[in-house]
């Protein structure tokens, strides 16, 4: 989660409104007991419970006491460390969470999903909110440790100029490279197959075949919703603009970019040039292609204003032809929809979402915060959640629950040891299953850990085999932007230019879409995008490209 940044007006107001404002299953403060363990004998589960805190998000919905979840319960039993947490949900986090580290007062031992970018951290750092951990993880973290002295690059993406860290990370591997999970992010294109069958429909391969497909949908309503039983109106294309959106259809115009980075708009040439992907001609002309998609009312016209549950409720009443998501078992069903590879129009191409070929990362998933007054022992408690057996866990969900989610089946591997194994969803969508059980927070689950601790998750298996079947021989560029630590200096110089030049470029992306593009008004919108500072800009970001492959 990227949060923005909102002004604090006073400490005396961020006290009163914390007061007012947080839910918790405990309190602020700082530990009890934790500043007297003895940390050259320290053995878990601990001869007597000692009492840390916590802060958390959950997801709004669920269970809002992390107590009451079944992965914290058992870690409890195991450690005989018990949190006392403050928790806030999620759709209200960004705000609260801003708010509640304004304020030592109302600190925590620990953030557990922060989830904070790198000029939050910078700046918590900087007023002294948070503790660096590098020293903490060296002595007190074994498995986090092991993780990064496997995977150095880990670490190095961790720190700062200076060589700090300052939070624990959350990783994630899901294949690497060009074959990683997230190359393709939320944009991945579901094309409906039942409804091409029924129409005696090819899969469309080039632009202009994928806008006969739409007009047939449109053309063909009454039938579909005959045939299928479908209630409400056909909608051939559906998405919303600037988050699952159909930025990936557009990577065959021009050079072949795209603009797949909707949170940055840059891409990396292949003789290690940073450039602006909402800038060049291919961009242009996709816009204007989808502009005539929209024109002849093949794009849901709602796409531009919907958030996800309106987007949802559509698809599962069947009514798209195509759409764009992580997974389309979120928004449908996988049996009647399929995958659409990368379509041609002066090229084919895909270009991977940047930082994806290391994988699923989180710079800033956990902070230990300097009311804490033992960060080594509740390093060492956190180092529990980097343990290969917990990190799936924790990420997915667990097993042994007393209601009717279980992620998980307690099983064992070939070897005869413990092993977590994917159960059945059934009918279930996947994020809420996970969502009712995970906990989220700090943890790393990598690629030698599947078959050996936890099977690979069934809707995280069949994205990989598509990424690879659909996508992979499409992906000709040869690097992605990488995670990088920025100076505090261009931090700062970048959210300045970011906050309104990213808002432009996203908001001229849907007026494009919804009004079109003139060549005027391409030049004007050139013209402010330079005014807005896009040559500082990127130069920020080829200054760390040049550093990184020093």
């Amino acid at each position: 989660m990227k949060n923005g940044l909102t002004r604090i007006l006073s400490s005396t107001l961020a006290i009163v409104m914390a007061a007012g404002m947080f839910t918790g299953c405990g309190g602020a403060g700082s530990s009890s007991g934790a500043s007297g363990v003895d940390m050259d004998n320290l053995s878990f589960p601990l001869e007597k419970q000692v009492t840390i805190t916590g802060t958390i998000s959950y997801p709004s919905g669920t269970e809002s006491d992390p107590n009451k979840r079944t992965i914290f319960k058992r870690l409890e039993e195991e450690t005989n460390v018990h949190v006392e947490w403050t928790a806030i949900s999620s759709d209200q986090w960004g705000d609260k969470i801003q708010l509640n580290m304004a304020n030592k007062n109302t600190l925590t031992d620990f953030v557990f999903n922060a989830g904070f970018g790198n000029s939050d951290l910078i700046r918590y750092a900087d007023q002294g909110v948070i503790l660096p951990v590098e020293d903490y993880i060296d002595n007190n973290m074994p498995n986090l440790k092991a993780v990064f002295d496997k995977y150095p690059e880990y670490r190095a993406m961790c720190e700062d100029s200076e060589g700090h860290i300052w939070a624990l990370p959350w990783i994630e591997q899901l294949g690497s490279n060009k074959t990683a999970i997230q190359t393709v992010g939320n944009n991945f294109t579901y094309i409906n197959q039942k409804w091409l069958d029924f129409l005696g429909l090819s899969t469309p391969t080039t632009v202009d075949e994928f806008e006969e497909v739409l007009k047939a949908f449109r053309d063909h309503t009454s039938e579909l919703q005959a045939e299928f039983g479908i209630e409400g109106d056909i909608i051939p294309m559906s998405c919303i603009m600037n988050d699952q959106d159909p930025s990936l259809l557009i990577n065959g115009f021009g050079e072949g970019y795209g603009d797949n980075d909707m949170g940055q708009h840059i891409a990396v040439t292949d003789d290690k040039k940073v450039i602006c992907t909402a800038t060049t001609e291919g961009f242009k002309s996709g816009m204007q292609w989808l502009h005539t998609l929209y024109d002849e009312g093949l794009i849901d016209p709602e796409c531009f204003t919907q958030d996800w549950s309106t987007y949802v409720a559509k698809g599962k009443s069947h009514r798209y032809g195509v759409c764009f998501t992580w997974d389309v078992a979120n928004v449908d069903n996988l049996e009647d929809f399929v995958p659409l590879a990368a379509l041609e129009a002066d090229t084919r191409n895909v270009t991977p979402m940047n930082g994806s070929f290391t994988s699923g990362f989180d710079r800033g998933r956990c902070v230990i915060t300097a009311k804490c007054d033992n960060p080594a022992f509740v390093c060492a408690w956190l180092d529990f959640m980097y343990d290969p057996f917990q990190s799936p866990q924790n990420n997915w969900g667990t097993y042994g629950e007393d209601d009717e989610f279980d992620i998980f089946e307690l099983s064992t591997n070939d070897k005869g040891e413990r092993m977590l194994k994917h159960a059945p969803l059934g009918d279930a969508s996947p994020v809420e299953v996970r969502e009712a059980e995970a906990v989220g927070g700090p943890l790393a689950i990598l690629d030698e850990y599947y078959g050996v601790y936890v099977t690979c998750p069934d809707d995280a298996q069949y994205r990989l085999d598509w990424i690879k079947e659909y996508y992979t021989d499409d992906m000709h560029c040869e690097y992605v932007y990488p995670n990088v630590f920025m100076t505090a200096e261009d931090t700062e110089k970048l959210t300045t230019i970011q906050t309104d030049l990213i808002s432009y470029i996203n908001s001229s992306r849907s007026s494009f879409v919804m009004n079109g593009l003139s060549d005027t008004e391409w030049d004007e919108y050139i013209k402010q995008v330079n005014a807005y500072g896009i040559d500082e800009y990127l130069s920020i970001y080829q200054k760390y490209l040049d550093e990184f492959y020093q």
